[in-house]
């Protein structure tokens, strides 16, 4: 893993859009297809409850297929509670460049990965800039709507404003926003919050764990063009 490689900055990145991601992609032609229209960041989730979770066998099918397009461009393992030992299997196996932490990891838990740790916050309305305290060691930081059952990907929005009146808590922080962006509200959510990224995945989806190509067209087009 390089430093361009994990951080995204060695790609050509449009100055007028954050940063995208795209979560939750569990085939190649999605990945793909992602890549071709501009993702900078793609995400494959290793939490077996989730309609999106890939096996190690699919992960790697799907990053070596991503590696032969783009080579250098970060992919993310998403992961819930996950014990070292998962952590480390699918690091090494398919190669991951960063390692999304989206339950209810603590400090101590996700200090040995901070150079390349990705915490998730889950909000009930809007960010509180206390939850933030004690995590700026690590790579960066996504706020995403808290839903009782599920550990994202739920589909459901936030204050997503509350992120700038968290005011220098956030400020100069590589910081994705996800809750339900899409088509239609992507942009809006973008000039609320002033993001370093945007992460996608329910919003443009036609079932979960697949992608609607159409839907990743507009959203791409939306906020690139306005």
């Amino acid at each position: 893993m390089t430093q361009s490689a994990a951080s995204g900055d060695g790609d050509a990145i449009a100055s007028s859009r954050p940063r995208v991601k795209v979560c939750g992609v569990t085939t190649v032609d999605d990945a793909l297809l992602a890549v071709d229209l501009g993702a900078d960041y793609l995400g494959l989730n290793f939490y077996p409850p989730s309609p999106r979770y890939v096996s190690l066998t699919k992960a790697l099918e799907i990053a070596e297929a991503v590696r032969r397009e783009r080579p250098t461009l970060p992919l993310v393992g998403v992961f819930v509670n996950a014990d070292d030992e998962t952590l480390r299997a699918a690091r090494q196996t398919v190669g991951l460049d960063l390692l999304q932490f989206h339950g209810d990891e603590t400090i101590e838990q996700v200090a040995p990965y901070a150079d390349c740790a990705l915490k998730a916050f889950r909000v009930q309305d809007e960010l509180d800039r206390e939850e933030l305290l004690g995590w700026e060691n690590v790579w960066g930081w996504l706020v995403d709507s808290r839903h009782p059952q599920l550990y994202g990907g739920s589909g459901e929005s936030w204050d997503f404003a509350s992120l700038r009146r968290a005011g220098d808590a956030t400020m100069d922080r590589r910081l994705f926003i996800a809750g339900g962006l899409g088509p239609g509200n992507a942009r809006q959510a973008i000039e609320a919050a002033g993001p370093w990224g945007i992460d996608l995945c329910s919003g443009v989806e036609r079932t979960p764990g697949h992608k609607d190509p159409q839907l990743l067209r507009q959203l791409f087009e939306e906020i690139q063009h306005g």
